[in-house]
């Protein structure tokens, strides 16, 4: 009968969440060496390989994407277990690993975040903030344990759950010309010259669609962050679809204006998202309800 020793399987996670058995080495503070060990004995133990190779990288094979979910539920297991026998039952440890789309990361971060780091000062958190496709991606791949993104996500592996409401706005220079025009149509969008989001972020998704309901538009520039888009449209280079909350201060000092447009639904869900096969250990409930309880009205 195959046993396996904890130092096995958290190199075989590490691998996975890293790429690489120098960087997994690394985070586990081993050699890599013994990390190469660890990785080859578990390999043969398992009567084959867990990862492909490719140009110096490990990729996840079939077999290793089965097998992962299970490796992180028993290191999780065994953590709570060693806690009980100590009577630490209430104290959470750990590292936790959480991804958010950009408006999530930068203006959010806060409700996000908050209530758990504060309750759980022994839990080390780390936070990677990309675009939606690539935050979905790391879930997907198991490199984050959970995530806030804009928009819900559809993907056969993921539970998507709905947090709060956000909403977008359209931005420009209080002296730019529709700035001055009190009823909106949208065929004064006729001239507009648009700055939008990069292709893959949530805020581009919502922007093509209300696009498509305005003249052809006049795409001059595509920037992959809301503060660079922002600063455009401040320099008079266009105007943008913007999160409500990431232009508050700029739209108050007079260096931004909302245009008033409810011909174009700018409202929009953010979604707490997992791998529907990632086990819900102690960390990922505590997380999970320290999230529920932060929801509040929009500001």
């Amino acid at each position: 009968m195959a046993s396996f020793s904890p130092k096995q399987l958290d190199v075989f996670i590490s691998i996975a969440r890293l790429g690489s058995v120098k960087a997994a080495a690394d985070s586990l503070h081993l050699t890599q060496p013994a990390a190469s060990m660890a990785l080859a004995e578990l390999e043969k133990q398992l009567s084959g390989p867990l990862f492909d190779r490719d140009k110096g990288r490990l990729y996840l094979n079939e077999k290793g994407r089965r097998l992962l979910p299970l490796a992180q539920e028993i290191i999780e297991r065994m953590i709570e277990f060693r806690q009980r026998a100590d009577d630490q039952a209430d104290v959470l440890t750990g590292e936790f690993r959480i991804g958010a789309s950009n408006t999530v990361g930068n203006y959010r971060v806060g409700d996000l975040l908050s209530g758990f780091v504060l309750n759980n000062d022994r839990v080390t958190v780390y936070l990677n903030v990309a675009n939606t496709d690539e935050i979905v991606r790391q879930i997907v791949d198991h490199s984050i344990d959970v995530a806030c993104v804009e928009g819900a996500v559809h993907h056969e592996a993921i539970e998507s759950v709905h947090w709060m409401d956000d909403s977008l706005c359209v931005c420009t220079r209080p002296d730019h010309p529709l700035a001055a025009i009190a009823n909106l149509q949208p065929a004064d969008f006729i001239d507009a010259r648009w700055i939008l989001r990069e292709r893959g972020s949530a805020t581009r998704l919502v922007s093509d669609v209300e696009l498509d309901k305005l003249p052809q538009a006049k795409v001059v520039m595509e920037l992959g962050q809301i503060e660079a888009i922002k600063q455009a449209v401040i320099a008079g280079l266009g105007i943008a679809f913007l999160p409500q909350v990431a232009v508050t201060h700029a739209v108050s000092s007079g260096r931004l204006a909302l245009l008033h447009t409810p011909f174009l639904n700018l409202t929009r869900q953010l979604s707490i998202i997992y791998h529907r096969s990632r086990y819900q250990g102690r960390l990922m409930r505590s997380f999970l309800d320290s999230v529920r309880s932060s929801v509040r009205p929009e500001q």
